[in-house]
Order: structure tokens, then C-alpha cells, then sequence
């Protein structure tokens, strides 16, 4: 981690979340206590951040400065609302949006990113809690798309995909398990492509609100295609049935 991308310390991790700076994550010392630790618990609570305890030993592999037991990272983008995203798409184009339901290796993270700006998406959803961090590696393996595509984070996946559908979203899911093939779904609607974790795929609850679940046609023994690899082949079926020759 570049010693640019955080900050340690009690009091300058505390002036970092007040002066709004976009945190990925707050890392604490397994079991500090004391009443300033306390204080910052709370902050980061109200301010909806990521915190994981870790041992001592991570904090000093993350910098040989004085942490006092903390260290936020910095996040490398800026992120937007959800809102922000549907504002930006231009009178002309259909809206395409990516959205994560638990993805969480950057490597994917970017290389997913990298997709859907080629395809023309107009934005990314992440969870807040269960998703990659947009740190420098996610940026090296977008090959500079987490630097034009936004990027919104979000408390609730399920919620989120409730008012993309009120707004008149179809909700697709990609997912192996289906009996329809992505070929068989009109993607010219205003459209969210759901992908999920690495391992578990998309949840149950997830799955459950999703207009459309749809496969990837497979011939190969293997069942299923890594995350970004799936990712790009939903994304350019959609290009491919709105272009027009």
C-alpha cells in the first residue's frame, strides 16, 4: 500500500473522517480499548465506514510511522451517489449499470470496470460492506476505466435494486443456475447486470428480486466462468443488441 493512500494515527485519522476525505477502510488493532478509541468506533459508525480489527503486525507491514494502533485507507477515486450516476446519463443513451453483490477481488473489481466502460456502462454499484476496495491494484487492472466510470457505494444491494426498478430498471442476474440464456432476454431496456462473489455467486435474497436470471451458454466441462470473464460477455451481448449498423 503507497504510503500516500493513508493515514495513521489517532488524531489525523479523526481530522481525515471530519474533513470528508473518502475512506475505503479503517483498520484497528485487535482489542485497543481507551476512551479515544472508543470515540473513533463511534465516529466511523456514524460515518458508515468499513472498520476490520487486525493484528499489530498488519498495521506495521502498512507503515513503519507511529499508527497508535489505527490507519484509514484512502480511498483512489472519488465515489458518487447512486442518484449521481442516473443524472449523468445523457438524454440519448440507454442506461447500463453494473452492479456487485459481494465481488471482492480487486483484480475483478477493475478488470469488471475495464468492461463496462468499454461497453459504454454508465456506472458502478458496489456493496459497502462486502465488496473489493478500489485501491491501486483494482486501478492498474482497469487500465485507467476507475478513473472515467463512477463508482457509487451502497449500504443495502437489495434496497438499492428496489429503487433502480422504481426509477424502471429491469434487474438481471447473471448466474450459471438459469435455464435462459442471456441471447433469449431484450437487453435494449434501461438495464442493472447483477454479478456476484467469486465463490458463492449471487445470494438467494438477491436472486429473488432480479427480473431476469440469465446464463452464459457453456460447453466445457468447467460450470462456470471467472467473475470478470462473465461480466464482459453479459456487457457485449448488450452492445451488441443495441448497436445499430
Amino acid at each position: 500500500m503507497a504510503n500516500s493512500n493513508i493515514v495513521f494515527g489517532i488524531r489525523p485519522v479523526v481530522e481525515a473522517i471530519e474533513s470528508g476525505k473518502q475512506i475505503e477502510k479503517i483498520f484497528i488493532r485487535k482489542g485497543a480499548e481507551g476512551q479515544l478509541m472508543t470515540e473513533v468506533r463511534d465516529l466511523c459508525f456514524r460515518h458508515r465506514l468499513r472498520v476490520q480489527e487486525v493484528p499489530v503486525e498488519k498495521l506495521n507491514r502498512l507503515t513503519r510511522g507511529s499508527h497508535q494502533g489505527i490507519i484509514a485507507q484512502i480511498a483512489e477515486i472519488e465515489y458518487v451517489e447512486v442518484q449521481d450516476i442516473l443524472d449523468r446519463v445523457p438524454e440519448d443513451e440507454t442506461p447500463l449499470i453494473v452492479l456487485f453483490d459481494g465481488v471482492t477481488d480487486v483484480r475483478n473489481f477493475g478488470g469488471i470496470a475495464r468492461s463496462a466502460e468499454c461497453a459504454g456502462a454508465h456506472g458502478i454499484i458496489s456493496s459497502l460492506k462486502s465488496s473489493a476496495p478500489v485501491n491501486a491494484e483494482a486501478m492498474k487492472s482497469s487500465a485507467g476505466a476507475l478513473a472515467r466510470i463512477p463508482v457509487a457505494r451502497v449500504g443495502s444491494v437489495r434496497n438499492t435494486i428496489k429503487a433502480l426498478q422504481t426509477e424502471g430498471f429491469q434487474v438481471v442476474a447473471a448466474t450459471e443456475h438459469s435455464r435462459k440464456l442471456m441471447y433469449d432476454a431484450d437487453l435494449r431496456k434501461p438495464t442493472v447486470i447483477v454479478m456476484g462473489s467469486e465463490e458463492k455467486g449471487i445470494s438467494k435474497e438477491v436472486l429473488k428480486l432480479c427480473d431476469e436470471q440469465l446464463a452464459i451458454p457453456m460447453i466445457g466441462a468447467i460450470e462456470s466462468l471467472n467473475v470478470s470473464a462473465a461480466a464482459a460477455i453479459m456487457l457485449f451481448e448488450v452492445v451488441r443488441q443495441r448497436i445499430e449498423f
